[in-house]
């Protein structure tokens, strides 16, 4: 009996020695996330990942697992297989609340909860996929910035932004594209570059055909086309446009600036596409575009493009108030008023404000 006991005291002892290092294993590694979050506490999650623990870019385990596109490695070969389905292009689970898709199962996921309140921030109420993205952004409003660099002294709400800061003044492009000689200093970059050799375009429209490499192109087009929003006013006039580039464009007319000159001859011009037709015209110096279907030429691979679509009978731009669809986005914009209140076009002489310009005009008679 009395071995017997000794024989169970020691196998509880071993018990016991072997579950505290699991927990102070667990508890060091929650100590470098907390670094990563700028937490001290050692709060342990019971649905943390193990993946995430394990390839924790601050510990010193051995990564064998190199991915052969960006270089970066892994301590799980499992790790490597799922990072790997980021370049394949290849987004098999889509959101059922945007029109986000995911490589994994996982990872749509953990994009679910910026759809739900788990993660929500109590001060402006943007909700996250994760504890770590809510406690970094709860430092914007904190104004607590605990991550300097040694360079230049700017400071960081994440050690994750301060590290690709620091390759500003390393020059390090460690993630490398295996098609061309281009590197870059962060891997999305490198993802969103290799859609230029793929073609792949997974950010689709849902008002018309037109898709897009990344989402916030999908985003600018939707604002920009579909959308009746304008929110920059010209000073001079009273109208409004959507996009600043146009409004700078526009303000030309008024100042009567044209800072791009032809460096054969004396005219000058207010967009830089005119100078460029300018050259070909009377200088031949570029390259036409030709129409492969009734030779016309274009000064601009876009204006040809555009101009295929009306042999094609193709109309990309659809109005969504209403069935009609339209060859270029100049000719939705155009038909867009008639569905708004929106005026526009500002009368200088009284307070009228008038949608259509030719009725400006009238009024100003």
């Amino acid at each position: 009996m009395l071995l017997n006991g000794l024989v169970l005291r020691q196998f509880v002892t071993i018990y016991f020695l072997q579950n505290l290092t699991v927990t102070l294993t667990v508890l060091i590694l929650f100590a470098c996330c907390a670094y990563c979050t700028g937490e001290s506490s050692f709060e342990v999650k019971v649905e943390a990942d193990s993946n995430d623990i394990t390839d924790h870019p601050h510990d010193d385990k051995p990564r064998p697992y190199l991915c052969t596109v960006c270089d970066k490695r892994f301590t799980q070969k499992g790790s490597l297989k799922l990072h790997k389905q980021a370049h394949t292009g290849d987004k098999l689970y889509s959101c059922t609340q945007c029109e986000k898709r995911f490589a994994t199962q996982r990872y749509l996921k953990q994009h679910m909860n910026v759809h739900s309140s788990k993660y929500k921030c109590t001060e402006c109420g943007k909700c996250f996929q994760h504890k770590q993205a809510l406690t970094a952004h709860r430092r914007i409003h904190s104004g607590k910035t605990p991550f300097e660099c040694t360079v230049c002294s700017k400071r960081f709400t994440q050690s994750a932004n301060l590290v690709k800061h620091s390759r500003i003044h390393s020059g390090e492009k460690p993630f490398k594209c295996h098609e061309c000689d281009k590197a870059f200093s962060q891997s999305g970059s490198l993802t969103t570059h290799m859609r230029v050799h793929t073609g792949d375009k997974p950010y689709k429209c849902s008002l018309c055909d037109k898709s897009f490499s990344q989402s916030n192109s999908l985003q600018t087009h939707k604002r920009q086309v579909h959308s009746n929003r304008r929110p920059y006013d010209c000073r001079y006039c009273g109208k409004w446009f959507k996009r600043s580039r146009v409004l700078k464009l526009h303000v030309y007319t008024h100042t009567g600036a044209k800072p791009y000159s032809c460096r054969h001859c004396s005219d000058c011009f207010r967009q830089i596409g005119h100078l460029k037709a300018h050259l070909l015209k009377s200088h031949n110096e570029g390259t036409w575009f030709t129409c492969h279907i009734c030779q016309k030429e274009f000064s601009r691979s876009s204006h040809l493009k555009t101009h295929l679509l009306r042999h094609e009978a193709v109309k990309p731009y659809v109005c969504s108030e209403c069935p009609m669809s339209f060859y270029t986005e100049w000719e939705l914009r155009q038909h867009q008023p008639k569905h708004s209140d929106f005026k526009q076009f500002c009368c200088g002489s009284c307070t009228h404000v008038l949608s259509v310009k030719n009725v400006l005009s009238t009024n100003l008679a």
